[in-house]
């Protein structure tokens, strides 16, 4: 399978190092737009993003992953591409425990030591990073982001673009708003709103972004 990356920057390096440990992947092209013009170089080609349609339509059978950290961004560029959701690929460490139970969405992608258990949902270009847990009936929607080490007890929710700091643990049942953060290290004992940061053990809620910031608005 021929990959194209979207980024090339810290998280990117992560993501290729899971590709080169698979046989049949192999990475093609990064887009970014620290490129200004096309180039190649060992037939792995660079270029900035405005040029992605073009290397699709030469590409067509290429699958794509946007290698970007930060949640707004992977939303911002998955829109502007228009792309059907089958072009986006997942890319999972082959260290990953995932229960054949567990559904896992497109461009979704899966670090090291991670332990997905049964009946989990991970819907589209979600990142659950290095050592994180998600525990049982667990769903996890798009754009979101799971720190390293995370743990999400049994049948949490959470919302569209949330962003879980390392180390932190969230009790069953409990719902993370659309792209709320907390903080590294917290521990979430209630739902949170969406929109929120909340940090601390118990979470706290210390601030609020408010419904219509433009930001979130892709």
């Amino acid at each position: 399978m021929e990959v194209v990356m979207i980024g090339q920057g810290g998280h990117s390096k992560v993501l290729a190092d899971i590709a080169r440990m698979d046989d049949l992947i192999k990475i093609i092209g990064y887009f970014d737009d620290k490129f200004t013009s096309m180039t190649t170089e060992d037939d792995v080609f660079f270029g900035p993003l405005s040029q992605a349609s073009k290397i699709d339509q030469r590409n067509s059978n290429a699958k794509w992953v946007v290698a970007i950290g930060n949640n707004y961004l992977r939303k911002t560029i998955v829109k502007k591409l228009s792309f059907p959701r089958s072009k986006f690929t997942c890319l999972i460490h082959p260290s990953a425990i995932i229960s054949p139970s567990a559904e896992i969405g497109y461009g979704t992608v899966i670090m090291p030591n991670v332990v997905i258990n049964a009946g989990a949902k991970i819907k589209d270009h979600v990142i659950i990073n290095t050592g994180a847990i998600v525990e049982h009936d667990t769903i996890i929607e798009d754009f979101v982001h799971i720190s390293p080490n995370v743990t999400l007890t049994g049948s949490v929710i959470v919302k569209e673009g949330a962003h879980i700091g390392a180390n932190a643990t969230v009790i069953p049942s409990k719902i993370i708003g659309d792209w709320t953060v907390i903080g590294a290290g917290s521990t979430v004992i209630d739902s949170i709103p969406p929109f929120m940061t909340a940090v601390g053990v118990p979470a706290q809620f210390k601030t609020k972004a408010g419904d219509n910031v433009v930001e979130y608005k892709v």
